[in-house]
């Protein structure tokens, strides 16, 4: 009984804490609700100024699809997963005995809170890096991340349109992240979480934009264009440019690939066109048995 009464105030504390956010009581620098709005108008706003595609419509092919996976998996999903979380954190602890700092295998508690942000920032993106390319080298992993590719005209929103099953894999993989660092104090995580839905909307964005010489450094638009293209170079039938934040590990691990800032490419893989099109039928899609 006290794993099923964990479950459900696990559920209600999440669903009363995104009600607090919509109305306004959580603080502006932990109210991911309005900040994800805020974001995305932002955002939007530059594509609409400084359009990549000229002859793409502002409100583009599957605009509103999009936007509702954002506020899907970001918050309707969230409150339906809490509770799931919330019984194996307490079932790892209790009976496994693992904690936050079980596998600290880095002690951050003597750093500055700057230093514990970036370190926490390269560690929690190079894992979800490796998850990436995870998902495009393995067929049952692939099916589910097909629904993010399955996007034929890219924009911000499209930053968020994932299928369900990859919060699922992802999550474990950064909560393993963060028990290798010891002594980090999440409070300030806000900031991380904030830079990279603004770094992951413009990768998407209909704008151009390489950073210059920090394209080495950060994922940008015309290098995620490519991460979509619908044709692949032959020695990298897997994919290119995994990178979610940080491009520089694809360039590390040689999976970097621009060959120019061609905006028209076709986007999309070889049997998109099996992708329902509507939510519901992306939801299941992943289970389906193979085409």
């Amino acid at each position: 009984m006290d794993y099923l009464k964990l479950f459900i105030d696990a559920i209600l504390g999440t669903i009363n804490w995104t009600w607090r956010s919509v109305v306004f009581e959580v603080p502006w620098q932990r109210n991911y609700f309005w900040g994800l709005i805020a974001i995305s108008l932002f955002v939007f706003g530059l594509e609409l100024l400084f359009p990549w595609r000229k002859n793409q419509k502002a409100i583009r092919k599957d605009f509103w699809l999009d936007g509702f996976y954002m506020f899907f998996n970001f918050f309707i999903f969230s409150i339906v997963i809490s509770g799931f979380y919330k019984v194996i954190s307490k079932f790892s602890y209790e009976i496994l005995g693992l904690k936050m700092n079980s596998l600290s295998v880095i002690d951050l508690s003597s750093l500055t809170p700057f230093l514990q942000l970036f370190i926490f920032f390269i560690v929690l993106d190079f894992v979800q890096w490796f998850t990436h390319t995870l998902m495009h080298r393995y067929e049952f992993l692939w099916r589910f991340h097909k629904v993010h590719h399955s996007v034929k005209e890219m924009g911000f929103s499209a930053h968020l349109r994932y299928h369900w099953m990859e919060n699922i894999l992802y999550k474990p993989l950064k909560v393993f992240a963060l028990m290798l660092l010891g002594g980090f104090q999440p409070e300030q995580a806000f900031i991380i979480h904030f830079f990279a839905i603004g770094l992951g909307h413009l990768n998407h964005a209909n704008i151009k934009l390489n950073y210059g010489p920090l394209k080495y450094i950060f994922n940008n638009p015309i290098m995620h264009l490519y991460h979509h293209a619908y044709t692949l170079p032959e020695n990298f039938k897997n994919g290119v440019n995994f990178a979610i934040s940080l491009s520089v590990w694809d360039y590390l691990f040689g999976t970097n690939f621009i060959p120019k800032a061609d905006e028209n490419i076709k986007l999309g893989y070889a049997d998109d066109h099996k992708m329902p099109a509507s939510f519901w039928g992306q939801l299941f899609y992943g289970f389906r048995p193979k085409d």
